[in-house]
């Protein structure tokens, strides 16, 4: 028996809406976008223009709809907790953009209440979809670079333009928050929960009063330690490598490979070199697929639920024990 499409409204005109998400919700044919929200009526038209469904001014009244069962929110960050509340409460599932709330306190009332209406609440953060990621880990598990000693993880990016939502501390909530969770939810992959933060910096922009850069060093009981580093105001690098007692393996296009890329997995021994080429595939994809299993079936995916508290609770300890430096 087939399933009729589930019915998604999009809650703002955000850039990745536009290049990124909306495209995968259009091109699965279990999804029907049947309405986009702007707070600009304009904008929201020529968003329907391209990907169908009614253009709608105002969040409200989208979620006032009876033909949306669920709701993706590409909001600024610091918006998400406020309209992923008011989508709960109105009865749909919610797929964030990431992070799920500016806290960990917010984040699990969003959980709790997500669970308590029995509805899907998932976060976007699609880089844990792709399959890279899963092939290293098995090759970790299988002992391939032996016992793990240390992760680094990098992503960074060059400096945006002056009117960018991440450096608007009322929105945007800066570095750490929009762009420091890749390696820190990386650092949780593979050292676990159980994380102490060992010390962090963060950079801070004076004038805008929001953090552009920062790094962080973690270590897990085992001894493993991680060093991440973050930023808005570097070179662009996105990857992630894995050092061991015999081994090193490495991602080279981590956390934003576009779904014509071929993901490379590097992996270094003392007297061998190997690079694993995998297909391509679209992660946002995925992320759609994931959302539509778990408010279909129930199927768990590693978006929700307690992994997104352990997240949250650790961005809050890498924040808390910062030292602050003015950025140059």
């Amino acid at each position: 028996m087939n399933a009729k499409p589930l019915k998604i409204g999009v809650i703002g005109c955000a850039g990745i809406a536009e290049r990124r998400m909306l495209p995968a919700l259009v091109a699965d044919p279990d999804v029907e976008v049947t309405a986009i929200a702007s707070r600009d009526g304009a904008k929201a038209r020529q968003f329907t223009q391209r990907f169908g469904g009614d253009p709608v001014a105002g969040y409200d009244r989208l979620l006032e709809r009876s033909d949306v069962d669920a709701v993706y929110v590409p909001l600024p960050p610091l918006l998400h907790a406020e309209w992923i509340e008011r989508a709960l409460r109105a009865g749909k599932h919610v797929l964030s953009e990431k992070p799920l709330a500016a806290n960990g306190k917010d984040a699990a009332e969003l959980v709790a209440l997500a669970e308590d209406r029995n509805l899907t609440l998932l976060e976007s953060f699609m880089f844990l979809t792709h399959s890279q990621h899963a092939y290293v880990c098995e090759q970790v598990v299988q002992g391939v670079i032996g016992e793990l000693r240390t992760l680094t993880a990098e992503f960074a990016f060059p400096a945006k333009s002056a009117d960018d939502m991440r450096y608007n501390p009322d929105t945007g909530g800066g570095a750490l928050t929009d762009i420091g969770v890749y390696p820190i939810r990386t650092a949780l992959m593979y050292l676990g929960s159980d994380i102490e933060v060992i010390g962090s910096w963060l950079h801070v922009d004076a004038a805008r009063q929001v953090d552009v850069g920062g790094a962080a060093l973690l270590g897990a009981p085992d001894g493993v330690t991680a060093h991440l580093t973050f930023g808005m105001e570097h070179a662009y690098r996105s990857q992630y490598a894995l050092w061991g007692s015999s081994g090193r393996i490495s991602v080279r296009w981590a956390y934003t490979p576009p779904p014509t890329h071929s993901a490379v997995i590097r992996i270094e021994r003392q007297s061998h070199v190997e690079e694993v080429t995998l297909p391509p595939e679209d992660q946002f994809a995925n992320v759609v697929r994931a959302f539509i299993a778990r408010v279909r079936c129930g199927v768990p995916s590693g978006l929700e639920g307690e992994s997104l508290l352990i997240q949250a609770d650790l961005v809050d300890r890498v924040r808390a024990r910062a030292l602050i430096r003015p950025a140059r």
